[in-house]
């Protein structure tokens, strides 16, 4: 094949075209922080569940919406299930389907399977096939085959077709020696960088007739996945582009225009560390709830030979179950939980449910509130390491 290029195209350059600056490196030493945390912290099965659940349903459906699809949270809920949409809407669930396959096809590849590959041209026809088969007339490309003609986005005129098996193989070619993925050097940090960087450059070189966006949106994903980001973050950054949409369009231009990266990866490096930061905040959420509940069945275990089993076993039942941060009073325990409504309702008396919740009292799992009373989950704030509230200046 010949190396020459029937254009020129000054900004696909193939080299280190940007600079971390002092906020990237900052965001990227926060970024791994975060992932390490996330990485080194058990949860809960169910609670892992639920994680995986959002992290898959973010993830179609903001990589999608940002094509244009206007499935709700709710419909793509709906899919995930298995339930059919109405045939209005039926090629928009095809899209999402798509999409959610991939990401389950590339979790067992990399996660369970430990198999992963160079990015190659025909790692991106397979992924382009994920996204587009099926799709019929509603996808202007022949899934997992480059474009044949010209085309213009917007503003941007993409590579002359003839031009794009040649960018594609100086892209491969430039991806594996500058970020040397095959000699198990990559720090995460590289492998972040990699991972905007290639996503980019499939926007700029837009192989395909049509899914561009969503292809290199997917490299972006397997690229931060096969270098050990965990599963429950993978919707991460598709998330956030879709939530700053007008942004994400701004900044790539601003780079297409410039030759240079640099933003584009400051402002990506900002919208993966906030949705790291809200990962590991629900994941803790789940570790204190764990580490509450343990309190509470150690509390009880304790007074276990000296209470009758019924009325052990109802009070056990209520300190598990009374919410946090939520007020009650003795009348409304019955309405608080299912549990507590098969516990309570219509079979004990409010002087019984009184005595319990004296008990939880004594035991420090309730306290008062203005209105009634209140789990006190600030004994087991009080087991939280200290320290020395942080100061400006």
């Amino acid at each position: 094949m010949s190396t020459k290029l029937h254009r020129e195209y000054p900004h696909l350059i193939f080299r280190r075209h940007w600079n971390l600056s002092v906020k990237s490196l900052l965001l990227l030493g926060q970024c791994e922080a975060y992932v390490k945390a996330i990485n080194n912290t058990p949860i809960l099965p169910h609670h892992y569940k639920q994680l995986m659940q959002v992290a898959m349903m973010k993830g179609a459906q903001a990589t999608t919406a940002i094509e244009g699809n206007t499935l709700s949270d709710d419909e793509i809920i709906q899919i995930m299930n298995h339930q059919k949409l109405p045939p209005s809407k039926e090629y928009q669930a095809i899209e999402v389907e798509n999409i959610l396959a991939a990401f389950n096809q590339l979790l067992s590849e990399v996660v369970d399977d430990n198999i992963d590959h160079f990015i190659s041209i025909e790692l991106l026809k397979r992924f382009h096939k994920m996204v587009g088969q099926n799709l019929g007339e509603h996808f202007a490309a022949i899934p997992g085959h480059l474009r044949n003609s010209d085309v213009i986005v917007g503003r941007y005129r993409c590579p002359d077709y003839r031009d794009v098996p040649i960018l594609l193989e100086k892209l491969c070619e430039w991806l594996r020696n500058e970020f040397k993925y095959g000699q198990k050097e990559q720090s995460f940090a590289e492998v972040v960088v990699q991972a905007i960087v290639t996503h980019i450059y499939i926007e700029w070189i837009h192989p395909f007739g049509d899914g561009n966006g969503r292809t290199g949106r997917l490299v972006e994903f397997y690229i931060l996945l096969r270098g050990g980001n965990p599963d429950i973050s993978s919707h991460i950054l598709s998330n956030y582009y879709n939530l700053t949409r007008n942004a994400y369009y701004l900044e790539i231009e601003k780079a297409t225009e410039s030759r240079d990266l640099s933003a584009f990866i400051e402002y990506a490096l900002l919208g993966f560390r906030d949705g790291l930061v809200q990962t590991l905040e629900i994941i803790q959420k789940s570790q204190f709830l764990n580490t509450w509940q343990k309190l509470i069945y150690d509390k009880f275990d304790a007074i276990r030979a000296f209470s009758r089993e019924d009325v052990f076993k109802r009070q056990r039942t209520l300190a598990l179950e009374i919410p946090f941060n939520k007020e009650f009073t003795a009348s409304q325990v019955s309405d608080l939980t299912i549990p507590l409504a098969k516990q309570y309702s219509g079979k004990v008396s409010e002087k019984t449910i009184q005595r319990d919740i004296e008990k939880l009292l004594e035991l420090e799992l309730v306290r008062k509130s203005k209105n009634g009373y209140i789990s006190n989950t600030d004994t087991l704030r009080s087991m939280i390491a200290k320290r020395r509230p942080l100061t400006n200046g």
